[in-house]
């Protein structure tokens, strides 16, 4: 009897969890939260650096992880097209500076892997998983369009078709007469 407790306390936690990760997460037509953090260059970064062009902001865990590889190598595969259809890609995580310069120079990374040490990036996009004094970002993407705008957010986003699934959408807003050149 106690372990069908334990097991409904469980799925309860999970649901709970899940939803959490939603709440009060940036959406569609607000304004993007601001950023200033450093590249894996020691560049710092800001979302007016990306004024005028759409903006993929990818929230991941952890460098050089399976999960993590796959997606950024993912953006880079598919950073021509991306660049492309008038929109540049960047990758945040709570990884120090250090860390994020191995990882891009292992994977030949060529775009800014920001690095948010302090979490507080990731809790503004409501991207932060916080156990106290383990933290890391989860991973969410937010496609921003050029006026800084969030124009779409992919939620706990498969790691293999995220890049993907942005070209997809940068594809249909290109359609639409959306995308800056």
């Amino acid at each position: 009897m106690w372990i069908i407790a334990i097991v409904i306390a469980v799925a309860i936690a999970i649901l709970l969890w899940r939803y959490a990760a939603r709440v009060n997460v940036p959406e569609p037509g607000q304004s993007a939260p601001d950023f200033r953090l450093p590249d894996q260059h020691g560049k710092i970064h800001t979302l007016k650096d990306f004024s005028g062009k759409w903006l993929a902001l990818y929230f991941y865990p952890k460098d050089d992880t399976r999960g993590c590889t796959k997606q950024a190598c993912g953006f880079r595969d598919d950073l021509k097209k991306i660049t492309e259809l008038g929109a540049a890609v960047v990758g945040v995580s709570v990884d120090d500076t250090s860390s994020h310069a191995d990882f891009a120079k292992k994977y030949h990374l060529q775009f800014p892997l920001l690095s948010d040490s302090k979490a507080e990036i990731a809790a503004r996009y409501h991207s932060l998983i916080n156990l106290g004094v383990i933290k890391f970002a989860r991973r969410n993407t937010f496609l921003i369009n050029p006026k800084g705008k969030i124009a779409k957010v992919y939620f706990s986003v498969n790691a293999a078709h995220n890049a993907a699934e942005v070209v997809a959408d940068l594809k249909k807003h290109q359609a639409m007469g959306l995308v800056a050149s």
